[in-house]
């Protein structure tokens, strides 16, 4: 459903170590922006009942239920652009983009 490249699980790692606690990160949408959704990224000290898990490169990724449709056959990935950092989200399920890159529609 969702995967993480090599760059992005070692990332999720370094943090939750840095932490001291943590189990994995949490992957959401919720509405806001110029085109509608917007991704959620979180770390994840304590797992819901209803979320779903997935393991993908030593990592657990956790995703509630209303956000899986929007994030089937993601890649999250960990760039860096000159002076930039952060996590990439390759959705497939993306119809378009916002100008400013903080929202998407699917």
């Amino acid at each position: 459903m969702v995967s993480l490249t090599d760059s992005a699980a070692r990332k999720i790692q370094q943090t939750l170590s840095r932490r001291g606690r943590g189990v994995g990160i949490r992957i959401g949408v919720k509405t806001t922006g110029c085109s509608g959704l917007a991704y959620v990224l979180e770390y994840v000290d304590q797992v819901n009942a209803d979320d779903q898990c997935i393991d993908c490169n030593d990592c657990k990724i956790f995703i509630d239920p209303k956000s899986c449709p929007y994030l089937q056959g993601m890649t999250i990935d960990y760039v860096r652009k000159g002076l930039n950092e952060g996590f990439e989200f390759q959705n497939p399920n993306e119809r378009d983009r916002c100008g400013c890159g903080e929202s998407f529609r699917v």
